[in-house]
């Protein structure tokens, strides 16, 4: 059987607070699935929700990363370069993005065409382990499916303010400890990378 490879182009926000909430906010422009934003939240207790927008985003998603509740409902998300707003049942969520990070100059010296390739992606995953503790580019995810995030870009989360099932979810902090959605975290400090993600499918 020939692998399927599903590709979501899009933005990728990553912040902890003092409460212990850390969430991962997805904002995707172009995936089969059309564009959307799911959200991904763990409690300082280590419970994994994840907010989507349809039943199809929910269950690609739940096919892919672990989470101990899911939950469907209207999701809005305005992404400027300067500001986030992330605005659901559960979720509101402020942020504000400051300037881009030294590594995400890096990365926008890497044509683009290779720098979203799986195959740059097995290239620099030991150097992404090293560099950025708790992050891989490349691994095996749920039902046999592999994922290579190819990163273009990283910018700071310079504050964030919101609420979290209606509990104030303190000031911006790092995402400490990482994120258990899958193989992968995202970048201890609160940011917003620009990624290309392919998903392999074999079975």
């Amino acid at each position: 059987m020939t692998p399927r490879r599903d590709r979501f182009e899009g933005r990728i926000a990553g912040i902890g607070s003092t409460s212990g909430v850390r969430v991962v906010i997805g904002t995707w422009h172009d995936t089969p699935l059309g564009a959307f934003t799911d959200v991904m939240v763990e409690t300082g207790s280590g419970h994994r929700v994840l907010l989507a927008p349809s039943d199809a985003v929910a269950s690609y998603v739940t096919a892919t990363y672990s989470f101990d509740e899911i939950r469907v409902e209207p999701l809005s998300c305005s992404a400027a370069d300067s500001a986030w707003s992330v605005q659901s049942d559960s979720l509101s969520l402020n942020l504000t993005i400051g300037a881009r990070m030294p590594l995400g100059w890096l990365l926008r010296t890497v044509p683009h065409a290779l720098g979203t390739s799986p195959t740059w992606a097995r290239v620099v995953d030991p150097v992404a382990r090293l560099v950025l503790p708790g992050v891989r580019t490349v691994g095996t995810a749920l039902e046999g499916r592999r994922e290579f995030y190819g990163a273009t870009d990283l910018r700071r989360v310079t504050s964030a303010s919101g609420r979290f099932d209606g509990q104030d979810l303190g000031a911006l902090g790092d995402i400490d400890p990482p994120c258990r959605f899958g193989f992968s975290s995202t970048p201890k400090s609160p940011s917003v990378t620009t990624v290309v993600t392919t998903v392999v499918t074999t079975s």
